[in-house]
């Protein structure tokens, strides 16, 4: 069965800080659309939970001057754990690019 996306997928493995319940946790995309991410980490979230999650996108692969970082805010949808880690899938509710000095 294929699933139905709405967006496309682009396969990019970044670093990503994911702060939830006042904690903060390193992990990494495994993808990134319009409207949602993947992403690997140690821990499991609640589904339904809030998250703000900060993703660090290199100069080098932008082409640019500067790294960019993209802070963003969302919702935990869904959660299984693969191996010793958690892929964590969220919607993204709002984003604001910010360049780093």
């Amino acid at each position: 069965m294929d699933e139905l996306r709405s967006s496309v997928r682009f396969p990019l493995k970044l670093p990503v800080e994911v702060r939830a319940e006042q904690s903060g946790v390193a992990g990494e995309t495994e993808d990134i659309s319009a409207g949602g991410v993947l992403f690997y980490m140690d821990n499991e979230l609640e589904i339904g939970s809030p998250i703000e999650f900060t993703i660090s996108m290199p100069a080098s692969v932008l082409g640019t001057a500067t790294d960019v970082v993209v802070k963003c805010t969302g919702r935990v949808v869904r959660c299984s754990k693969h191996g010793d880690r958690t892929a964590v899938a969220a919607v993204i509710d709002e984003y604001h690019f910010d360049r780093t000095q």
